[in-house]
């Protein structure tokens, strides 16, 4: 920090408090491919452990045609 008269003149290091980098950057790459991992490992895993719908066992995942009321 530099003063000349009444101006104070800064690094653009210290007016940022900091240094500049990609650390936020790669902290939402990671998250973002992270999340992608773990939903699709939860959808996956959840598909093969659903119960199947087999033709020979007469059980279907349709609801039984009710009688229509005659009038």
């Amino acid at each position: 920090m530099e003063r000349e008269g009444e101006e104070i003149h800064v690094t653009e290091t210290e007016a940022k408090a900091g240094n500049r980098g990609n650390h936020a950057r790669n902290i939402l790459v990671i998250s973002l491919f992270l999340a992608i991992v773990i939903l699709s490992a939860m959808w996956i895993t959840g598909a093969l452990n659903a119960p199947q719908d087999h033709r020979q066992d007469g059980i279907s995942n349709q609801a039984s045609p009710t009688p229509t009321p005659t009038p």
